[in-house]
C-alpha cells in the first residue's frame, strides 16, 4: 500500500503508518474489528494499526415517493424553525414588549416563504427525481496493517485465535514463484 503525502500533515498524521504491512484482508467491518480488538486484549501496540475500508461503493436506499404534498410539508416545516430562529432574536430587540407576536409572525412569514420556495424548486427539476433517498459509501473489504517492525508479532498473536477473527480473512494471494512474465514482444517501425 502507498502512503498518504505528507501534504496537510497535521491532519493526516494520525493517518499514515511507516511502512505498513498487511496483517489480512477481511469482508465485513466487524471481522476486522475483532482481529484488532484480539491483538488489544493481548497488549499489543494496536496505536500502530489501522483499518483501512477499500473497493469503495455508493448505495443509495430509496425512501419513498416524492409527491408536491411532501414537499410542501418539508418546507413549510423548515419555514417553522427558522421563522422561530428569526423571531426569538427579533423579540431580544423588541422595545414593545410583543415578543410572542413577533416570534408568531416571524414563523408564519418563514413557513409560507419556504413553502414557496420548496415547491419552486420541485416544479424546476420537470419529474426527474420524485424519490427521497439515504445513501452512503460503503466498502466492499477491510485492510488491517500495522507498521512492519510489529507485524509478525500481529501474524502471531492473531494465529491463536481459535475460530476469531483470523479465520474469516480473506488474505492476498502470494506472487507467483519462479520466472518473471515474458515482456510483451516488440514491432518494429515500419520502413
Amino acid at each position: 500500500m502507498s502512503s498518504i503525502p505528507n501534504s496537510g500533515r497535521g491532519r493526516m498524521s494520525g493517518l499514515i503508518l511507516e511502512y505498513p504491512m498487511s496483517l489480512g484482508v477481511f469482508d465485513k467491518y466487524d471481522d476486522a474489528q475483532k482481529a484488532v480488538d484480539f491483538l488489544s486484549d493481548r497488549e499489543f501496540p494496536v496505536e500502530n494499526c489501522m483499518i483501512v475500508g477499500t473497493d469503495l461503493r455508493q448505495v443509495e436506499r430509496v425512501t419513498g415517493r416524492l409527491t408536491t404534498g411532501r414537499v410542501a410539508l418539508a418546507g413549510a416545516v423548515t419555514g417553522i424553525w427558522l421563522g422561530l430562529f428569526v423571531g426569538l432574536i427579533f423579540a431580544l430587540f423588541e422595545p414593545s414588549g410583543d415578543a410572542f407576536m413577533t416570534v408568531l409572525w416571524s414563523m408564519m412569514f418563514g413557513a409560507v416563504f419556504a413553502l414557496v420556495w420548496a415547491l419552486i424548486g420541485h416544479a424546476m427539476t420537470r419529474g426527474q427525481r420524485d424519490f427521497t433517498s439515504v445513501s452512503q459509501v460503503v466498502a466492499t473489504r477491510y485492510e488491517v496493517l500495522t507498521e512492519h517492525k510489529f507485524a509478525q508479532r500481529a501474524r502471531d498473536l492473531l494465529a491463536e485465535a481459535p475460530n476469531g477473527p483470523g479465520a474469516t480473512a480473506y488474505t492476498r494471494p502470494a506472487p507467483p514463484q519462479g520466472r518473471p512474465p515474458a515482456p510483451p514482444p516488440t514491432q518494429d517501425p515500419p520502413d
